[in-house]
């Protein structure tokens, strides 16, 4: 069954059956504002060039995974998500934010320690200074 999208009503809750659900312990890591360029678009102008896409990031973490040694290898690794990210935005054109924002969800929720995740695509430059387009997608792991 999905998870429920994050927030902090629901965020951290693991459904145990139709009625009831439990929560369970865990903490959020995020990665807010991270800006690339892109070769993203179906428009022909688009294809083109590159443009700025921001990308934002959040992850639901079990909290087993808090560090009891202090050291990197015990957590899920912000500069490993964010390299993650940059590999994705950095292979071949993509036409659609909702393809790439699935891609990004579908890297991160393959960390086992990832309970759910939402990532944020923002294409910068369509309008100019009028408005930022994009899409925000919701996943849930299993726990």
């Amino acid at each position: 069954m999905e998870k429920p999208p994050l927030s902090e009503e629901n965020r951290c809750v693991e459904e145990q059956g139709s009625e009831t659900s439990e929560r369970r312990p865990c903490h959020r890591l995020f990665v807010h504002g991270l800006v690339l360029p892109c070769k993203i678009g179906v428009h022909r102008h688009e294809r083109d060039a590159p443009q700025r896409v921001r990308i934002s990031v959040d992850l639901d973490v079990k909290d087993s995974t808090i560090p009891h040694q202090d050291t990197i290898q015990e957590v899920v690794n912000y500069d490993d998500v964010v390299g993650g990210v940059r590999d994705i935005v950095g292979r071949d054109h993509i036409n659609l934010v909702e393809s790439l924002a699935e891609q990004i969800v579908t890297y991160c929720l393959e960390d086992e320690r990832v309970i759910a995740a939402k990532v944020k695509v923002e294409k910068l430059d369509v309008f100019g200074a009028e408005a930022v387009v994009g899409v925000e997608l919701y996943r849930g792991g299993s726990i």
